[in-house]
Protein backbone atom coordinates (compact mmCIF):
# COMPACT_ATOMS: atom_id res chain seq x y z
CA UNK A 1 0.00 0.00 0.00
CA UNK A 2 1.11 3.82 -0.81
CA UNK A 3 -1.91 5.75 0.29
CA UNK A 4 -4.27 4.02 3.13
CA UNK A 5 -7.93 4.88 2.11
CA UNK A 6 -9.71 4.34 5.58
CA UNK A 7 -13.25 2.97 5.33
CA UNK A 8 -14.79 3.78 8.86
CA UNK A 9 -17.71 1.76 10.43
CA UNK A 10 -19.43 3.66 13.14
CA UNK A 11 -20.26 7.89 13.56
CA UNK A 12 -20.44 7.56 16.92
CA UNK A 13 -18.57 10.51 19.43
CA UNK A 14 -14.69 8.80 19.54
CA UNK A 15 -15.11 10.11 15.95
CA UNK A 16 -15.69 13.47 16.06
CA UNK A 17 -11.91 14.18 17.72
CA UNK A 18 -10.18 12.01 19.26
CA UNK A 19 -9.79 10.02 15.78
CA UNK A 20 -12.45 9.23 12.74
CA UNK A 21 -12.56 12.11 9.84
CA UNK A 22 -10.20 14.86 12.35
CA UNK A 23 -7.43 12.43 12.99
CA UNK A 24 -7.08 9.68 9.64
CA UNK A 25 -6.79 12.76 7.47
CA UNK A 26 -4.33 14.89 9.37
CA UNK A 27 -1.64 11.87 9.00
CA UNK A 28 0.39 11.93 5.78
CA UNK A 29 -0.42 9.45 3.05
CA UNK A 30 -3.94 8.61 4.76
CA UNK A 31 -7.50 9.52 3.92
CA UNK A 32 -10.84 8.52 5.18
CA UNK A 33 -12.91 8.29 1.78
CA UNK A 34 -16.17 6.45 3.00
CA UNK A 35 -18.18 6.12 6.54
CA UNK A 36 -21.03 3.56 7.57
CA UNK A 37 -23.73 3.98 9.97
CA UNK A 38 -26.92 1.41 10.49
CA UNK A 39 -28.90 5.14 10.59
CA UNK A 40 -28.42 6.55 6.82
CA UNK A 41 -29.14 10.19 8.05
CA UNK A 42 -25.96 9.96 10.91
CA UNK A 43 -23.96 8.30 7.96
CA UNK A 44 -24.92 11.07 6.05
CA UNK A 45 -24.21 13.95 8.10
CA UNK A 46 -20.89 12.43 9.70
CA UNK A 47 -19.75 12.51 6.07
CA UNK A 48 -21.30 15.85 4.90
CA UNK A 49 -19.81 17.63 8.48
CA UNK A 50 -16.50 16.09 7.57
CA UNK A 51 -16.09 16.38 3.98
CA UNK A 52 -16.27 12.54 3.28
CA UNK A 53 -16.66 11.69 -0.41
CA UNK A 54 -19.23 7.95 0.26
CA UNK A 55 -21.28 7.29 2.86
CA UNK A 56 -23.27 3.86 3.95
CA UNK A 57 -25.78 2.02 6.02
CA UNK A 58 -24.79 -1.50 5.21
CA UNK A 59 -21.58 -2.56 6.25
CA UNK A 60 -20.90 -4.87 3.57
CA UNK A 61 -20.96 -2.31 1.11
CA UNK A 62 -18.44 -0.42 2.92
CA UNK A 63 -16.26 -3.55 3.64
CA UNK A 64 -16.81 -4.38 -0.12
CA UNK A 65 -16.04 -0.62 -1.47
CA UNK A 66 -12.72 -0.75 -4.09
CA UNK A 67 -11.51 2.53 -3.10
CA UNK A 68 -11.24 0.78 0.67
CA UNK A 69 -8.26 -0.62 1.77
CA UNK A 70 -8.65 -0.13 5.29
CA UNK A 71 -11.19 -0.68 7.88
CA UNK A 72 -11.56 1.20 11.37
CA UNK A 73 -14.09 0.16 13.12
CA UNK A 74 -15.55 2.50 15.69
CA UNK A 75 -18.76 0.44 17.19
CA UNK A 76 -19.54 -1.05 20.33
CA UNK A 77 -17.46 -4.32 21.24
CA UNK A 78 -20.53 -6.53 20.73
CA UNK A 79 -19.97 -6.40 16.76
CA UNK A 80 -15.82 -6.36 16.70
CA UNK A 81 -15.66 -10.01 16.31
CA UNK A 82 -18.41 -10.02 12.81
CA UNK A 83 -17.08 -6.60 11.48
CA UNK A 84 -13.54 -7.62 12.17
CA UNK A 85 -14.00 -11.08 10.15
CA UNK A 86 -15.73 -9.53 7.42
CA UNK A 87 -13.07 -6.90 6.57
CA UNK A 88 -10.01 -9.41 7.12
CA UNK A 89 -11.49 -11.88 4.81
CA UNK A 90 -11.97 -9.10 2.42
CA UNK A 91 -7.95 -8.68 2.83
CA UNK A 92 -8.97 -5.29 4.31
CA UNK A 93 -6.20 -4.48 7.54
CA UNK A 94 -8.29 -3.27 10.68
CA UNK A 95 -8.29 -1.03 13.25
CA UNK A 96 -10.46 -2.09 15.90
CA UNK A 97 -11.36 0.86 18.87
CA UNK A 98 -10.76 -0.49 22.68
CA UNK A 99 -11.59 -3.03 24.19
CA UNK A 100 -10.95 -5.28 21.73
CA UNK A 101 -14.20 -7.30 21.96
CA UNK A 102 -16.80 -8.41 24.97
CA UNK A 103 -14.25 -11.29 26.06
CA UNK A 104 -10.74 -12.76 25.57
CA UNK A 105 -12.45 -15.18 23.73
CA UNK A 106 -13.76 -13.62 21.09
CA UNK A 107 -9.99 -11.77 21.08
CA UNK A 108 -8.19 -15.06 19.84
CA UNK A 109 -10.88 -15.62 17.25
CA UNK A 110 -10.05 -11.77 15.97
CA UNK A 111 -5.94 -12.87 16.07
CA UNK A 112 -6.70 -16.05 14.82
CA UNK A 113 -8.51 -14.98 11.34
CA UNK A 114 -5.67 -12.42 11.39
CA UNK A 115 -2.91 -15.12 11.02
CA UNK A 116 -4.99 -17.20 8.95
CA UNK A 117 -5.39 -14.57 6.65
CA UNK A 118 -2.01 -12.74 6.65
CA UNK A 119 -4.21 -9.47 7.30
CA UNK A 120 -2.71 -6.93 9.71
CA UNK A 121 -5.22 -6.17 12.75
CA UNK A 122 -4.23 -3.23 14.97
CA UNK A 123 -6.20 -2.00 18.37
CA UNK A 124 -6.61 1.21 19.61
CA UNK A 125 -4.60 1.74 22.42
CA UNK A 126 -3.56 4.86 21.45
CA UNK A 127 -1.89 5.65 24.80
CA UNK A 128 1.23 3.75 23.59
CA UNK A 129 2.03 6.53 21.59
CA UNK A 130 0.76 9.56 23.41
CA UNK A 131 3.32 12.11 24.37
CA UNK A 132 2.53 11.79 28.04
CA UNK A 133 2.91 8.41 28.10
CA UNK A 134 5.80 8.35 26.08
CA UNK A 135 7.86 10.45 28.66
CA UNK A 136 6.16 8.55 31.30
CA UNK A 137 7.87 5.32 29.96
CA UNK A 138 10.89 6.66 29.59
CA UNK A 139 11.20 8.46 33.13
CA UNK A 140 10.45 4.42 34.02
CA UNK A 141 13.03 2.89 31.79
CA UNK A 142 15.55 5.65 32.81
CA UNK A 143 14.75 4.30 36.20
CA UNK A 144 14.45 7.31 37.73
CA UNK A 145 12.33 5.86 40.77
CA UNK A 146 15.55 2.85 40.98
CA UNK A 147 13.97 -0.53 40.47
CA UNK A 148 9.98 -0.76 40.42
CA UNK A 149 8.32 -2.83 43.70
CA UNK A 150 4.88 -1.71 43.58
CA UNK A 151 2.04 -0.22 41.29
CA UNK A 152 -1.02 1.35 43.21
CA UNK A 153 -3.88 2.37 40.77
CA UNK A 154 -7.01 4.36 42.13
CA UNK A 155 -9.46 5.53 39.90
CA UNK A 156 -13.22 6.37 41.73
CA UNK A 157 -15.92 8.69 40.02
CA UNK A 158 -19.62 9.67 40.13
CA UNK A 159 -22.39 7.86 38.21
CA UNK A 160 -22.84 9.69 34.72
CA UNK A 161 -26.60 11.88 34.79
CA UNK A 162 -27.98 8.76 32.66
CA UNK A 163 -27.50 6.70 35.26
CA UNK A 164 -29.04 8.10 38.15
CA UNK A 165 -32.78 10.29 38.73
CA UNK A 166 -36.34 8.85 38.39
CA UNK A 167 -36.05 7.94 34.62
CA UNK A 168 -32.40 6.23 34.45
CA UNK A 169 -31.41 5.77 30.81
CA UNK A 170 -27.61 4.21 31.40
CA UNK A 171 -25.71 3.44 27.99
CA UNK A 172 -24.57 0.84 26.54
CA UNK A 173 -20.88 0.79 28.13
CA UNK A 174 -22.84 -0.83 31.34
CA UNK A 175 -24.74 -3.15 29.24
CA UNK A 176 -22.59 -6.13 29.51
CA UNK A 177 -24.41 -8.08 26.63
CA UNK A 178 -22.88 -5.02 24.32
CA UNK A 179 -19.63 -3.68 26.10
CA UNK A 180 -18.67 -6.80 27.60
CA UNK A 181 -18.75 -5.16 31.27
CA UNK A 182 -19.17 -1.85 32.39
CA UNK A 183 -16.94 1.11 33.10
CA UNK A 184 -13.97 -0.94 34.73
CA UNK A 185 -13.89 -2.72 31.09
CA UNK A 186 -14.04 0.45 29.32
CA UNK A 187 -11.32 2.05 31.57
CA UNK A 188 -9.05 -0.66 32.96
CA UNK A 189 -8.37 -1.61 29.39
CA UNK A 190 -6.48 1.43 28.92
CA UNK A 191 -4.30 1.08 31.92
CA UNK A 192 -2.91 -2.65 31.59
CA UNK A 193 -2.80 -1.90 28.04
CA UNK A 194 -0.13 0.45 29.07
CA UNK A 195 1.23 -1.10 32.11
CA UNK A 196 2.14 -4.15 30.26
CA UNK A 197 3.67 -2.56 27.56
CA UNK A 198 5.82 -0.58 30.14
CA UNK A 199 6.85 -3.78 32.39
CA UNK A 200 6.25 -6.84 30.29
CA UNK A 201 3.12 -9.07 31.19
CA UNK A 202 0.85 -10.00 33.82
CA UNK A 203 1.46 -13.50 34.80
CA UNK A 204 -0.76 -13.40 37.63
CA UNK A 205 -3.93 -11.41 38.28
CA UNK A 206 -7.16 -12.24 40.28
CA UNK A 207 -9.75 -9.97 42.08
CA UNK A 208 -13.51 -9.37 43.32
CA UNK A 209 -15.88 -7.70 40.97
CA UNK A 210 -19.31 -6.77 42.12
CA UNK A 211 -22.16 -4.73 41.59
CA UNK A 212 -23.57 -2.71 44.96
CA UNK A 213 -25.12 0.37 43.81
CA UNK A 214 -28.05 -1.25 41.39
CA UNK A 215 -27.88 1.32 39.02
CA UNK A 216 -27.19 -1.09 36.04
CA UNK A 217 -26.44 -4.43 35.50
CA UNK A 218 -22.54 -4.18 34.88
CA UNK A 219 -19.92 -4.38 38.26
CA UNK A 220 -19.75 -0.77 39.88
CA UNK A 221 -16.56 -1.72 42.22
CA UNK A 222 -13.57 -3.46 41.26
CA UNK A 223 -10.39 -4.18 43.18
CA UNK A 224 -7.71 -6.26 42.19
CA UNK A 225 -4.06 -7.65 42.40
CA UNK A 226 -1.55 -8.73 40.41
CA UNK A 227 1.98 -9.87 39.62
CA UNK A 228 4.47 -9.31 36.51
CA UNK A 229 6.97 -12.07 35.27
CA UNK A 230 9.99 -9.63 36.55
CA UNK A 231 8.17 -9.80 39.69
CA UNK A 232 6.95 -5.99 40.32
CA UNK A 233 3.26 -6.39 41.91
CA UNK A 234 0.61 -4.30 41.74
CA UNK A 235 -2.75 -3.66 42.79
CA UNK A 236 -6.32 -1.64 42.07
CA UNK A 237 -9.01 0.04 43.02
CA UNK A 238 -11.90 0.71 41.19
CA UNK A 239 -15.40 2.44 41.55
CA UNK A 240 -18.00 4.26 39.67
CA UNK A 241 -20.58 5.64 42.37
CA UNK A 242 -19.00 7.58 44.57
CA UNK A 243 -19.36 11.16 45.13
CA UNK A 244 -18.16 13.82 42.55
CA UNK A 245 -15.91 15.20 45.86
CA UNK A 246 -14.24 11.97 45.88
CA UNK A 247 -13.50 11.46 41.73
CA UNK A 248 -10.11 10.23 42.12
CA UNK A 249 -7.44 8.94 39.25
CA UNK A 250 -4.46 8.53 40.32
CA UNK A 251 -1.73 5.95 39.70
CA UNK A 252 1.69 5.23 41.72
CA UNK A 253 4.93 3.43 40.27
CA UNK A 254 6.81 2.90 43.70
CA UNK A 255 10.21 1.80 43.11
CA UNK A 256 13.65 1.52 45.03
CA UNK A 257 14.60 5.46 45.74
CA UNK A 258 11.05 7.22 45.34
CA UNK A 259 7.85 6.84 43.23
CA UNK A 260 5.91 8.40 39.97
CA UNK A 261 2.61 9.55 40.13
CA UNK A 262 0.76 10.30 37.16
CA UNK A 263 -3.01 10.49 35.88
CA UNK A 264 -3.93 7.80 33.17
CA UNK A 265 -7.10 9.75 31.81
CA UNK A 266 -7.57 13.38 33.86
CA UNK A 267 -4.80 15.36 34.45
CA UNK A 268 -1.25 16.14 31.93
CA UNK A 269 1.24 16.45 35.12
CA UNK A 270 3.04 13.36 36.17
CA UNK A 271 5.40 13.75 39.12
CA UNK A 272 8.78 12.28 40.44
CA UNK A 273 9.42 12.31 44.34
CA UNK A 274 13.10 10.85 45.00
CA UNK A 275 14.62 12.27 47.94
CA UNK A 276 16.24 14.76 45.70
CA UNK A 277 12.96 16.41 45.79
CA UNK A 278 10.27 16.85 43.55
CA UNK A 279 10.09 16.89 39.85
CA UNK A 280 6.65 17.24 37.65
CA UNK A 281 6.67 17.34 33.69
CA UNK A 282 3.71 18.68 32.18
CA UNK A 283 2.89 16.89 28.96
CA UNK A 284 -0.42 17.70 26.92
CA UNK A 285 -2.36 15.97 25.30
CA UNK A 286 -2.46 16.43 21.57
CA UNK A 287 -6.46 17.80 19.75
CA UNK A 288 -6.46 14.26 18.16
CA UNK A 289 -5.89 11.62 20.67
CA UNK A 290 -5.46 8.84 18.13
CA UNK A 291 -3.61 10.37 15.50
CA UNK A 292 -0.26 9.15 17.11
CA UNK A 293 -1.16 5.68 16.61
CA UNK A 294 -2.77 5.94 13.22
CA UNK A 295 0.57 7.43 12.33
CA UNK A 296 2.41 4.39 13.34
CA UNK A 297 -0.28 1.83 11.39
CA UNK A 298 -0.12 3.83 8.08
CA UNK A 299 3.55 3.85 8.49
CA UNK A 300 3.52 0.41 8.86
CA UNK A 301 1.15 -0.40 6.15
CA UNK A 302 3.04 1.65 3.98
CA UNK A 303 6.40 -0.98 5.10
CA UNK A 304 8.01 1.80 7.20
CA UNK A 305 7.58 0.76 10.55
CA UNK A 306 5.55 -0.89 13.00
CA UNK A 307 2.70 -0.46 15.34
CA UNK A 308 3.06 -1.16 18.88
CA UNK A 309 -0.51 -2.42 19.44
CA UNK A 310 -1.78 -4.84 17.18
CA UNK A 311 -4.35 -7.65 17.96
CA UNK A 312 -2.05 -9.82 19.84
CA UNK A 313 -1.20 -7.26 22.45
CA UNK A 314 -4.72 -5.75 22.58
CA UNK A 315 -6.29 -9.60 23.38
CA UNK A 316 -3.70 -8.96 26.69
CA UNK A 317 -6.01 -6.42 28.44
CA UNK A 318 -9.37 -8.69 27.52
CA UNK A 319 -7.85 -11.29 29.36
CA UNK A 320 -6.01 -9.77 32.76
CA UNK A 321 -9.75 -8.34 32.72
CA UNK A 322 -12.02 -11.46 32.23
CA UNK A 323 -9.13 -12.58 34.84
CA UNK A 324 -10.11 -10.34 37.41
CA UNK A 325 -14.18 -10.34 37.18
CA UNK A 326 -14.06 -13.92 37.47
CA UNK A 327 -15.19 -14.73 33.74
Amino acid sequence: MNEIQWGMIGCGNVTEKKSGAPAINKVAHSRLVAVMARSAEKAKDYAGRHGVPKWYDDVDKLIDDPEVNAIYIATPPDVHLAYTTKALQAGKPVYVEKPMARDFGECEEMNRISRQTGVPLFVAYYRRTLPYFVKLKELIDQKTVGDVRLINITLYAQPYEEEVGEKPKPRWRVMPEISGGGHFHDLASHQFDFLEYAFGKIKIVNGIARNQANLYKADDVVVANFEFESGILGNGNWCYTLNREQRTDRTQIIGSKGKIIFSFFESSIIKVETAFGVDEYDVPYPPHVQQPLLETIVNELRGQGKCPSTGETGARANYIMDCITAR
